[in-house]
């Protein structure tokens, strides 16, 4: 077996003891070097849409279509639905935009995200993509209308309700938000690519890049990628996504020596279950194991 047969069979044994299938690219930052196993194939973004979103956010911002520092006020009662930041508070809010994208990335907040899509427009966001050459990263819409589609096509009220029927027979197949070729979709190799951009400055301006990666740098969680690398001189900088049955993280992984590594893992999980913790902690698994594989050359 070469090298890379080695790696994939590693790579494959890591995501089924963890019970999901799953999708992995990575990359060198500097040099180009990568490894993969099906890094090309179409993969459900979940929240991680909400990093090319950031990147056309900074780049209308350094046009001077935006101002980041504008204060907005969103109204409580009217916010899309979410567990963490905006999304889950009960009274007005009024902060800037770039503190809307801390929070759109740093804990996910959908309600800050959709803001944000909103004045940047879906339309200038996949022009973005497509201006880099992502020619398979297509953002479909917003956060609000995906937790719509999920209880209608789920026939359900209530996110609980839609969980306590994900057993029953089709209902997940019915799910527009689980199918890469319905939903927010990208490859995990174009996810890489984007965070490379953006860590050689060459996603916006060179202020707008270091800005997104201290919010890359600032996320909260650190049950998924981040877990791979539990060294205090290791940064590990990301931003995950969540549905049912998918898990996600991409980012990009730095030592001490210089070397930067990009890091996108896309995962789906067999069992409808909220709360799998072997499958959150194999994309720290895998990632490590990629990334071992691009120092050791």
């Amino acid at each position: 077996m070469t090298p890379r047969d080695v790696l994939e069979a590693r790579l494959r044994a890591a995501f089924r003891d963890a019970g999901v299938t799953g999708h992995l690219h990575a990359a060198d930052i500097d040099t180009g070097r990568e490894v993969g196993l099906g890094a090309d194939e179409p993969v459900v973004l979940a929240s991680v849409y909400k990093v090319p979103l950031l990147v056309a956010f900074h780049r209308q911002a350094a046009a001077g279509h935006l101002d980041p520092t504008e204060q907005v006020t969103l109204p409580a009662g009217d916010r899309s639905a979410g567990p963490t930041g905006v999304s889950a508070l009960l009274d007005e809010v009024r902060m800037s935009l770039r503190d809307l994208a801390f929070m759109m990335i740093t804990v996910s907040d959908n309600s800050s995200a959709d803001h944000l899509l909103d004045r940047v427009g879906l339309d200038e966001v996949n022009r973005t993509a497509a201006e880099f050459g992502l020619k398979h990263t297509h953002v479909d819409s917003n956060g609000r209308d995906l937790h719509a589609s999920l209880l209608a096509d789920g026939g359900a009220e209530t996110m609980g309700e839609l969980w306590s029927r994900l057993h029953e027979p089709g209902v997940l197949g019915r799910l527009r938000a689980l199918d890469p070729a319905r939903t927010s979709r990208s490859t995990p190799r174009e996810m890489t690519r984007l965070l490379g951009l953006i860590w050689r400055d060459e996603a916006a301006p060179p202020d707008g890049c270091a800005a997104m990666r201290r919010l890359f740098g600032h996320q909260v969680w650190p049950h998924r990628l981040s877990s791979g690398f539990p060294f205090d001189d290791v940064l590990v900088s990301g931003k995950t996504g969540t549905l049912p049955t998918i898990r996600n993280e991409v980012g990009v992984v730095e030592y001490p020596d210089g070397g930067r590594y990009a890091v996108a893992v896309f995962t789906r999980s067999s069992l409808p279950i909220a709360s799998l913790p072997r499958a959150d902690a194999v994309i720290g698994t895998a990632a490590r194991t990629a990334v071992e594989a691009l120092r050791a050359r």
